[in-house]
């Protein structure tokens, strides 16, 4: 049994539908809603009260210059992409513990470990939001309860593919162009495929992965220049 839950009810169908057609036997529950309002939490926690797993995955702001950005908009950010895993982690983990069994895998960004000016909110925020998992991923574990963190870098989206177009227009470049220059400057020399990213969450999430917790795990195809 699964739930999901987005703002948009049409991509939201389509994917529920995705998961029911090789498995028509799973029950998919579909929660129209805002997942970074009190609302949208208390619908989606309604209909998944005692998650066993929890995939903390709001979509992110937009790039932009940090100068332009008004204390709404650094609110609004922050609200979703730290506040709101917070409050579905204080929500769901205590039965986990119980149960003694549970897997909580937050998507953040890149930016955890890297710097720019055209991402100044997650630049910001990740490292906060991924300092406050890491100490409470060390009191879970012992009831196998793991905490951890994806950081995708550069995946073939429609999110990047907005970005790119942005970049187009401003550049007076097909689409196209962009991204596959784009593409090269990376030492995979491609985008990542989201189907990657699910294969290593799904894994985070398996039974055989209570031994690992805290971590970040950064899908980036190199990009990152560090060891660690």
């Amino acid at each position: 049994m699964s739930t999901l839950t987005a703002r948009g009810a049409e991509a939201l169908k389509k994917t529920a539908d995705e998961i029911r057609k090789p498995i028509p036997a799973v029950t998919v529950t579909e929660v129209a809603g805002d997942i970074t309002t009190p609302a949208g939490r208390e619908a989606a926690l309604k209909a998944c009260p005692d998650p066993d797993i929890l995939i903390n995955n709001a979509g992110g702001p937009p790039p932009g210059d940090f100068r332009n950005w008004t204390r709404d908009d650094w609110i609004k950010a922050i609200d979703a992409n730290m506040l709101t895993p917070i409050e579905l982690i204080k929500a769901t983990v205590d039965g986990m513990m119980a149960r003694k069994f549970g897997r909580i895998v937050n998507i953040t960004s890149a930016a955890v470990n890297r710097r720019s000016r055209y991402w100044a909110c997650p630049t910001a925020r990740a490292p906060a939001f991924t300092g406050f998992v890491a100490g409470i991923a060390r009191k879970t574990v012992i009831n196998n309860v793991t905490i951890n963190g994806l950081l995708p870098g550069p995946f073939d989206t429609d999110r990047l593919r907005g970005t790119g177009k942005a970049e187009a227009e401003k550049r007076g470049m097909s689409l196209e162009q962009v991204m596959a220059e784009r593409a090269k400057l990376n030492p995979a020399g491609r985008f990542g495929d989201p189907e990657e990213f699910g294969q290593a969450c799904a894994f985070l999430c398996g039974a055989k992965a209570g031994f690992i917790t805290g971590q970040n795990i950064l899908l980036d195809g190199g990009a990152f220049p560090g060891t660690l």
